[in-house]
């Protein structure tokens, strides 16, 4: 049975171990990134059979806004819809609690590294817009653009 639930200290080394088995999308400094963000944030986790599957992590940046650091899947879970309930059942329990705008960033498509494509169509499926292209991004190596997507989950007008 899926559930997605509030993640707990006793998950963390399951995030780790979705983190380090995506080298395609992950550098080799992340994990440790992770570990720090998981214990500083709010971070949900998606149990498929009491296995962690999948985890995002999100930073509060106001009362009404967040980011969502840190999103994935196990490899051979990809492409099941894992990913889609897990972020559906997030961006829901965050629009209970007022948040408005979600933001993401992610690889840009002019990077040219086919890998993160279904990240951003990922992304895209799920109502964000990408907004803008930084380059570099304060904290991200030169020559990796970062794609900036938002979603509203609330109208503004």
């Amino acid at each position: 049975m899926i559930v997605v639930r509030s993640a707990s200290p006793e998950d963390v080394e399951s995030c780790l171990d979705i983190v380090r088995g995506s080298p395609e999308f992950f550098t080799p400094d992340v994990p440790e990134t992770v570990r720090s963000d998981l214990g500083r944030h709010s971070a949900w986790v998606i149990d498929d059979a009491d296995e962690v599957v999948g985890f995002a992590v999100v930073d509060r940046r106001s009362a009404k806004a967040v980011e969502i650091l840190w999103a994935a899947v196990r490899p051979h879970r990809r492409g099941e819809g894992v990913g889609t309930v897990l972020i559906r059942d997030v961006l829901r329990e965050l629009a209970a609690d007022g948040v408005s705008l979600v933001e993401v960033k992610t690889l840009d498509r002019s990077s040219g590294y086919a890998a993160y494509e279904s990240t951003r169509v990922f992304w895209e499926q799920r109502g964000f817009v990408q907004i803008d292209t930084i380059d570099p991004l304060p904290g991200w190596q030169p020559g990796n653009p970062s794609a900036l997507y938002v979603a509203a989950l609330r109208p503004t007008i």
